[in-house]
């Protein structure tokens, strides 16, 4: 760094807040207000002798400033890295800067600073250390400086940063600037680099990843929580699935099953947790997918990205968005084929076997224009199933008939069963017996009927039905009476459920389109939201739901619940 010759801050001090050719300008451009500078300050003999003495020395400094301009570089301490500048630029820098250094001056431009200025800035090591060159080097105290209220610091923070080490009179405001930028590109290089284990902290740290690992797994939601905010290796540390599954197994719709299946293995268990305690807490925001004019019975189907849902005689397959609460309006497909409304589909190996209010079934390829129907039932299909090749139906003339999948069979009844009453629901066991194995709920009065079934596992499921009751069935314990019921507050009758295969149960009810989510583990429903006004009271005729959203289907609206927004 180019020292100044001696007196040069007092020099230039007297120069700039006098008759100098050059006066610093305020924060809008305008010359700033007089100020109280040293002796001699307005006297025009001495202003020519300083304006005469600066000129020389910056024609001495121009050969230095070759060898030496911009030494300091873009550095941001006294001490910066060697770095090219412009010989002009350095000479420039040096007059101006040294014009702009005074020992006692207030403000920029020479003048008293406001009341309402803001707090003094002090420069660091790198910027302050510019400022006492200009006093000589033997001083020790720090320079400062009072910055206008109004006033940019530096619009160009990273230049100013770098002239801070070659011009000795450097504003501090500028010198502050650089410091916040190095400081931001600091931290985030820090957020970039591995967290590494801490050399030095508290034995807890110091102790070896396994033990760590079965201390924390004792620790509940809560306290994992405040244990990341420690430093970034705890937070890396507790992020870790192993410590969050046995939290995540006891949440509400976390993507684990009963049994302890990963059902969505790709996403982080802790973000899962979290989503998780909003379905706990009932926090969502509700919105509408899609809008009918007419009234409608829809049934619908998730598969991936994808939303499959009938109106009236048509299938039609849409694709969500990437945040899930909506989807592109133009259909990916529209599957065909039936006279009147579809009833009821199920998807399976990629195919849509839909049944038909006109009595018919329909098997529609996924991926292509392939459609058969054939004519299944004397009245409506009201259910259909199909698992291994398999297809079951239900029909309002009292029986149940199975279908074979295969193409060349396709239309061929392998199976007939009578039935007492109107079937409406239909599940197809995962053990595949093909026999009948037992009636469930014998002795239930009649008008209880059952309008949707699903199996859990191959000896559990659960029901819904008129009677407004939720059943749990184990055919393990008992086929005559279930091992746990949930009934419905206001009586109404429930027309579909849909479980998460662990704690989660939501349940459709048939007025004001009320959805109510369960907790398996206690008796009252956790939580409940109305979906239709009077004027518009509808059933929930079918939902289904993810980790992160939940699908109504009703008589004029498909509703979401957004529980990853709420």
């Amino acid at each position: 760094m180019v020292s100044p010759p001696p007196g040069a801050a007092a020099a230039a001090a007297r120069l700039c807040f006098g008759l100098g050719p050059r006066p610093l300008m305020g924060s809008q451009g305008h010359p700033g207000p007089p100020g109280n500078g040293g002796p001699g300050e307005g006297e025009g003999g001495e202003a020519r002798k300083l304006q005469e003495g600066r000129v020389a020395r910056g024609k001495r400094r121009k050969g230095k400033g070759k060898a030496g301009a911009g030494q300091g570089g873009r550095g941001s301490g006294a001490e910066g890295k060697p770095g090219l500048q412009k010989p002009k630029e350095a000479v420039g820098l040096g007059a101006e800067a040294g014009a702009r250094a005074g020992p006692g001056e207030e403000g920029e431009g020479g003048g008293n600073v406001e009341e309402g200025a803001r707090r003094i800035v002090r420069g660091d090591e790198g910027s302050a250390g510019a400022g006492r060159e200009a006093r000589g080097r033997g001083d020790g105290k720090k320079e400062e400086w009072k910055v206008r209220p109004g006033r940019r610091e530096d619009a160009r923070p990273g230049r100013a940063q770098g002239r801070g080490a070659q011009a000795w009179g450097c504003i501090a405001g500028a010198g502050a600037a650089g410091v916040a930028v190095a400081a931001a590109a600091e931290e985030e290089s820090a957020v970039r680099e591995p967290a590494g284990r801490p050399a030095a902290g508290p034995a807890l740290l110091r102790l070896p990843e396994e033990l760590l690992l079965l201390i924390c797994s004792y620790l509940d939601m809560r306290a994992l929580g405040r244990l990341a905010q420690v430093c970034r290796w705890l937070r890396r540390f507790t992020s870790c699935d192993l410590l969050w599954r046995r939290i995540a197994r006891a949440s509400l719709n976390s993507g684990f099953t009963r049994l302890g299946t990963d059902l969505m293995a790709s996403v982080p268990v802790k973000e899962r947790v979290k989503v998780s305690q909003n379905w706990r807490l009932g926090r969502c925001r509700e919105g509408i997918l899609l809008k009918w004019r007419c009234s409608q019975m829809p049934w619908m189907q998730l598969e991936g990205d994808s939303l499959y849902i009938s109106q009236a005689n048509f299938i039609l397959a849409y694709q969500f968005r990437p945040d899930g609460a909506s989807l592109n309006r133009r259909p990916l497909g529209v599957f065909a084929g039936h006279d009147e409304d579809v009833c009821h589909f199920v998807l399976a190996n990629s195919h849509i076997i839909s049944a038909g209010g006109d009595g018919k079934i329909g098997v529609h390829k996924i991926h292509s224009t392939f459609t058969v129907k054939y004519s299944a039932h004397e009245q409506e299909v009201n259910c259909v199933d199909c698992r291994g090749g398999i297809i079951v139906s239900g029909s309002r003339d009292r029986t149940a008939k199975v279908w074979p999948l295969a193409s060349g069979r396709l239309g061929q009844c392998l199976h007939t069963i009578q039935t007492e009453d109107r079937v409406w629901s239909i599940a197809i066991s995962p053990v595949l017996s093909g026999q009948l194995m037992m009636h469930l709920g014998s002795d239930f009065p009649p008008g209880a009927g059952v309008l949707d079934v699903m199996y859990e596992s191959p000896s559990t499921l659960l029901s819904c039905g008129y009677d407004t009751y939720v059943r749990y069935w184990d055919l393990r314990a008992s086929v005559r009476k279930c091992v746990m019921e949930w009934e419905e507050p206001h009586d109404s009758t429930l027309y579909c459920l849909q479980t998460d295969g662990n704690h989660l149960l939501a349940t459709g009810s048939s007025y004001y389109g009320v959805v109510r989510l369960w907790d398996r583990r206690q008796r009252a429903c956790l939580h409940a939201f109305p979906l239709t006004s009077t004027p518009l009271s509808s059933p929930v005729y079918c939902l289904r739901f993810t980790t992160k959203h939940l699908y109504a289907a009703l008589s004029y609206n498909l509703h979401v619940l957004d529980f990853q927004n709420p």
